[in-house]
């Protein structure tokens, strides 16, 4: 296990933005982890991370202690016949080829999914009409406690891009997801188009943290966004992508306060030209320089 103290967030996070955490936490194993969590003051903050691809932390850093998952916890697995288990740590993409590879259909749209199995589950993320939670079967989760408990779908709440956690629960560790079997052999060659789609309409290899907003029913973001002359817009080192006006790029110039402001000019233009208040995606967490 791996605890560093004033760590730069810009080293975790996908914007490569972001002041110092108090403490960083690294675990090895599942093990290092639940003890861990069991060390902390019941009253300590935790913030948990995967990729850090949906978040952003402000310039004066995040208080308490961030769990990082991205490189720990990265187990998966074939269940049954039409369950796989992955761990928290686990990457979108290769879950979606693994299922792939095992025969299975209805993964394909975490290949479009910037992140980690741990963070899809806690914002219900999605993909090509697809969404993590119309997958999920079960969930391992762990208590302030250090103790972990399998949970059933039906445990939780959750909606676009939402899901509540029970008070006492700080983070995903597993999920097991039911697919179906790929009868019509299509699978490989869905996901491979969903790639090339995403790689011809959105800024990959770029600093992101992905759909900067949702989507507003019956309308999307990034046609608000193009509609109201956004596109290219700067603040600072953060520029609105000419390629997808729902992305948010940033330079080795940026600061969060720069992503901050470019999302709240977005927000305000939108909601001057069209009347529609668009909601982040994103989680802004920590303090202000």
């Amino acid at each position: 296990m791996n605890l560093m103290h004033d760590e730069p967030m810009a080293r975790h996070t996908s914007w490569r933005v972001g002041g110092p955490a108090d403490r960083y936490f690294e675990p090895s194993t599942r093990e290092s982890l639940s003890s861990f969590v069991r060390s902390l003051a019941a009253d300590e903050p935790i913030l948990w991370i995967g990729l850090g691809s949906n978040l952003l932390v402000r310039d004066g850093g995040v208080r308490g202690t961030v769990i990082g998952l991205h490189g720990a916890l990265d187990e998966l697995r074939r269940v049954d016949a039409d369950t796989i288990e992955a761990e928290a740590g686990v990457h979108c993409a290769r879950l979606a080829k693994f299922t792939v590879a095992a025969k299975l259909a209805g993964a394909g749209f975490f290949a479009g999914i910037p992140g980690t199995v741990g963070g899809a589950l806690a914002m219900n993320a999605g993909a090509h009409g697809g969404e993590t939670w119309d997958v999920v079967r079960e969930v391992e989760v762990m208590r302030r406690d250090g103790t972990t408990v399998w949970l059933p779908r039906q445990a939780f709440r959750y909606g676009y891009r939402h899901v509540e956690l029970p008070d006492d629960v700080v983070g995903f560790v597993a999920a097991r997801f039911t697919f179906k079997a790929d009868a019509g052999g299509v699978a490989e060659a869905d996901m491979k188009a969903w790639l090339a789609r995403r790689k011809a309409t959105q800024p990959v290899g770029r600093p992101t943290a992905g759909s900067t907003f949702r989507n507003p029913p019956g309308d999307h973001a990034a046609r608000l966004i193009e509609h109201c002359g956004l596109k290219g817009h700067r603040i600072g080192g953060a520029e609105v992508s000419m390629l997808h006006a729902n992305f948010i790029i940033t330079d080795e110039t940026a600061c969060a306060a720069d992503v901050e402001r470019l999302i709240a000019c977005i927000r305000d233009t939108v909601r001057e030209k069209t009347g529609i208040e668009l909601q982040p995606e994103v989680r802004i967490v920590g303090e202000r320089a």
